[in-house]
């Protein structure tokens, strides 16, 4: 029964998600529908929860303050309105869940960063079309190398 489970959600799961930890910055680019418009929403804050790293269920929980009130969102990592995420920036934290960080403001609520390499982090690519592209350039050049028939 398990085995069936773990096949029916590896079909649902995204090829490569970045992985994102409690205390970063990120920016979610998000698929709004309005009406039969389409447009997409950028949501830029900090990672106070991360559940279920592993699983098709796993989320993460983004807050940020505007116009002087505190917004969070919850986003499915493996959801299909949640197009991209970017890792702007790393902090240094001890914990899975900042609760603490909804009572702090101003210079206070500051996290202390650390060096990370933001390219590799957020380079996320399709493992599946890579290998498309390299089955195509080998029959490419199968097909240019093999004899012209007459």
């Amino acid at each position: 029964m398990q085995s069936l489970i773990q096949k029916i959600e590896a079909k649902h799961l995204k090829k490569q998600v970045v992985d994102v930890h409690t205390g970063d910055t990120v920016r979610v680019h998000q698929k709004i529908k309005e009406g039969a418009k389409e447009r997409v929403q950028i949501f830029e804050g900090l990672v106070i929860r991360t559940d279920r790293k592993k699983s098709l269920t796993s989320t993460i929980t983004v807050r940020r303050i505007s116009s002087g009130i505190g917004v969070e969102k919850s986003f499915l990592l493996h959801g299909p309105n949640v197009l991209k995420v970017e890792v702007t920036k790393r902090s240094k934290v001890r914990r899975n869940y900042l609760s603490y960080m909804r009572n702090l403001t101003g210079k206070a609520s500051r996290l202390s960063g650390i060096d990370f390499d933001k390219k590799a982090v957020n380079d996320v690519h399709d493992v599946a079309a890579e290998a498309e592209e390299v089955k195509l350039h080998e029959a490419t050049e199968a097909a240019h190398d093999a004899p012209a028939e007459k």
